[in-house]
């Protein structure tokens, strides 16, 4: 075949014929398909989250994510990347802050998991909550549950001594809508109306 024989055309025929030739016969496969779709490895497991323990049965990769929105119906924590870049699903374990899309639900067992939903009092909305609120420390809305999560452990870890240093602990947490100025002011407001 000469240089002007070679047109993409012939390159796509001749790609499809040789993967066609060298392909395996799905018949000559292990029967191992069937086996994988209907082995599920489910544990049950208790939750401890917002104070309420909830008994799941979850096979063994279910994101804790996952978990809170799937399965117990807490919808504030967000799916944003479903990879940790975002923050939208950041929640609280034991008071530290972790990305809830990170992490096996059955690693959090016996732990205390705080959401968003879990941070008001009745009526009375947490510092934060309402410094987010005054602030205007968002837009659309939808990474304000994990801005709100990542804000209050930035405060009760002690990261809130200047705006830079603000922004770096909340660095986690990406607002597409770029509101990120009035989500310092609100971190420094909740950090002062907290002491």
């Amino acid at each position: 075949m000469s240089d002007e024989d070679l047109t993409r055309r012939t390159v796509i025929k001749t790609g499809a014929a040789v993967a066609a030739a060298t392909a395996i016969p799905l018949n000559a496969l292990p029967s191992q398909a069937a086996t994988v779709s209907t082995v599920t490895d489910a544990a049950r497991i208790s939750l401890k989250v917002n104070g309420v323990t909830h008994e799941q049965e979850l096979e063994a990769r279910v994101t804790l994510l996952d978990a809170l929105r799937e399965r117990i119906g807490l919808t504030g924590t967000k799916k944003g990347c479903d990879r940790g870049e975002c923050g939208a699903c950041t929640v609280l374990v034991d008071g530290r802050r972790i990305k809830s899309c990170m992490t096996l639900a059955v690693m959090q067992q016996g732990r205390e998991i705080t959401t968003v939903e879990g941070l008001a009092r009745g009526d009375d909305l947490h510092p934060v909550q309402a410094a987010f609120i005054r602030n205007d420390g968002f837009q659309c809305g939808f990474c304000t549950p994990g801005q709100i999560m990542s804000a209050v452990a930035c405060i009760n870890e002690g990261h809130t001594g200047s705006d830079d240093e603000i922004r770096e602990w909340m660095s986690g947490n990406i607002c597409r809508c770029s509101c990120y100025p009035n989500i310092v002011a609100s971190v420094r407001q909740a950090a002062k109306d907290m002491t």
